[in-house]
């Protein structure tokens, strides 16, 4: 199969997709073909995303927004591609930040899938949502790993619910990546790939690009109701068990 032609024909919608993984995976797909719908509440970022690609709208879309969602994507002609990847900011106030993560990082997933589902249904579509390491393990911040599990779980369910009208729904879940969210922490970034990550670095946005056009593409057809970790090895080698037992 000719991969720069897996989505000629496709159109594809991507939340989040002004910077980090959601650029990378627009400007990934737009390569293999797809009609890219660059979404992100910040208007100028998805433009200038899309500005830089040969076949792309951008939107701002606020995925806290039900009837936002519902007139962008109730209203397409069609589509082939859901990527639920809008990033939610953290809050500093505890019960703010519950309350952004799962009206965010849940909800707005759940309502994007919801209003693609008939035209995905129409067409034998994906949806790939993007969750995180933190679904799985303790990393930090309760909220936004409570709502990127409970993601894990809606990519589940909403698989079975899909599977009989030829809809595929799949999960990555991403470790470490490099994206501007770490801007000024780079030391940190550092000190995790030398020390935590058996490959020896951090994840790149194109590491998760690339893992999504897989999953979304017809290489993927009979993968459904699963999450693939993008993580460099982090949660299946532990590190520093072996390098205390190689010590001991």
């Amino acid at each position: 199969m000719d991969l720069t032609a897996r989505f000629a024909g496709k159109t594809a919608l991507i939340t989040g997709a002004g910077s980090g993984i959601g650029a990378a995976t627009a400007h990934r797909l737009a390569a293999e073909g797809a009609h890219v719908l660059v979404t992100d509440i910040d208007e100028a970022a998805a433009r200038q995303v899309a500005d830089g690609l040969p076949h792309a709208t951008p939107h701002r879309l606020d995925i806290t927004d039900r009837a936002a969602i519902d007139r962008l994507i109730g209203g397409l002609p069609t589509l082939d591609v859901l990527v639920n990847n809008a990033l939610v900011p953290f809050a500093d106030d505890p019960d703010e930040n519950w309350h952004r993560q799962l009206d965010g990082t849940l909800l707005g997933a759940v309502h994007c899938a919801q209003a693609a589902l008939p035209h995905l249904a129409a067409t034998r579509g994906a949806i790939v949502a993007i969750g995180s390491v933190n679904a799985e393990a303790s990393f930090g911040d309760h909220a936004y790993s409570a709502a990127k599990a409970a993601l894990g779980s809606y990519t589940r369910t909403l698989a079975a619910e899909a599977a009989p009208l030829g809809v595929r729904v799949n999960q990555i879940n991403p470790g470490t990546i490099a994206t501007p969210a770490w801007s000024g922490r780079e030391k940190g970034l550092a000190a995790l790939a030398d020390r935590a990550y058996p490959l020896g670095r951090v994840g790149t946005p194109d590491d998760i690009a690339a893992a999504v056009a897989f999953l979304a593409s017809p290489d993927a057809a009979w993968i459904t109701a699963t999450t693939l970790r993008v993580d460099g090895g982090l949660l299946g080698v532990n590190r520093h068990f072996r390098e205390i037992l190689d010590g001991g």
